[in-house]
């Protein structure tokens, strides 16, 4: 008899079997991804960057799992931040950096094409600059040349599963400018968040009573859509995104409230989703110039429903806006009056850096299971490769 998702996802040795690159050991290393990036960082000299001061705008650049390092750091900053924080994910600078503005290139491999393009150009402008990323690469040769700090962080294995090595370094001179307040302290407490849900995700234990495995199943078979409730939460619903694509090889949409609401929401009345009961909507025949209506093949597709059917996953964040908190609960209300699933995981602490730890850790665990469940194998990302050879 063929084992169920669930049977596999509980069954510890086919876990190890199905995840020969140890995606599932590498998601379990944040929190020590954490202490080894502060320890690092505070052996780098960041004078250079700090000591003059607030910049006009930091322009953190980097691509794919190293690029999402920006993200965070500009989530964390939040809205409130006294300069504007720009994740860039291209070859080139905007037109308006300059002089007065930091740039930090980050990148696990130390050998990403765009990142060391952007260093690179940083450099000729004048920038104050920062490098992070893997020791003894091409980008490390870069900072050295300009005499700009650079923060050697060990890869884990993949890229992707890097986040919290690569961030550290960023928070930690965005908060000697005055940017944020991240301490030692705070750093602490994250990785004994992330090791918490770490816990409570790990391969030993049974779906009925591990969240990651739960949601992971849930989300098999589905279209997620993913909603944050804040800048924060959309950062991790960046982050989900981004690792279903690469761990369990799965689309998704992401999102943000309330932006979601002005045009994502009316996938809600789609193709991917089951009819209201009391939906007028009209499909048009691409070969008729009148739209089809009543047809008798179309109740039965009603009835049957999507073959791919959407399931909304909101991230919730303790800090919202009164609206978009009345908001996202209409959002739910309405998914379930037209048949949509809904799944919500709530952030968890008071500093935005653990708020964001607690979500972040959840769903990286949830993408490798959904890769597992899915009969996928979470560790290789061929057709990056593929797509890299062929433009070499």
């Amino acid at each position: 008899m063929t084992a169920t998702a669930g049977e596999r996802l509980d069954d510890v040795a086919h876990l190890e079997a199905a995840d020969p690159s140890g995606m599932l050991r590498q998601v379990a290393s944040a929190a020590a991804q954490i202490r080894k990036g502060l320890r690092a960082t505070e052996e780098t000299s960041l004078g250079p960057v700090v000591s003059a001061g607030r910049p006009r705008a930091i322009v953190a650049c980097g691509m794919g799992g190293s690029g999402l390092a920006g993200e965070l750091l500009r989530a964390v900053c939040g809205t409130g931040c006294a300069v504007p924080v720009v994740a860039l994910h291209d070859y080139q600078l905007p037109g308006w950096v300059g002089a007065a503005d930091l740039v930090l290139a980050v990148s696990s491999s130390g050998s990403a094409e765009e990142t060391l393009s952007v260093a690179a150009e940083a450099v000729r402008r004048g920038c104050p600059l920062a490098g992070v990323g893997a020791p003894d690469s091409p980008l490390a040769l870069i900072a050295e040349q300009a005499r700009a700090p650079y923060v050697p962080i060990d890869r884990p294995g993949m890229d992707r599963a890097g986040l919290w090595g690569l961030s550290v370094p960023l928070l930690v001179i965005a908060a000697r400018l005055g940017l944020t307040e991240v301490t030692a302290a705070e750093f602490e407490a994250t990785a004994e968040t992330l090791e918490r849900i770490a816990h409570l995700c790990r391969p030993d234990s049974e779906a009925f009573v591990n969240p990651a495995k739960t949601l992971a199943l849930d989300l098999a078979g589905t279209l997620p859509l993913i909603w944050g409730s804040s800048a924060l939460a959309g950062m991790a619903a960046l982050r989900f995104a981004c690792q279903l694509n690469e761990d369990a090889k799965y689309p998704a949409v992401h999102g943000v409230l309330p932006e979601a609401n002005h045009n994502q929401v009316v996938m809600f009345d789609g193709p991917f989703a089951p009819w209201p009961a009391t939906s007028h909507t009209v499909l048009a025949d691409p070969l008729l110039a009148a739209p089809v209506l009543d047809e008798p093949e179309l109740a039965e597709e009603e009835e049957a429903g999507p073959p791919v059917p959407l399931r909304l996953v909101i991230l919730r964040d303790t800090v919202e806006h009164p609206q978009v908190a009345r908001r996202r609960e209409v959002s739910a209300e309405l998914a379930g009056r037209r048949g949509i699933e809904v799944s919500e995981l709530a952030a968890e602490g008071d500093r935005p850096l653990d708020r964001l730890a607690s979500l972040i850790q959840l769903i990286d665990y949830t993408a490798v299971y959904l890769g597992i469940a899915t009969g996928v194998d979470p560790g290789p990302v061929a057709a990056i490769g593929d797509l890299k050879d062929r433009i070499a």
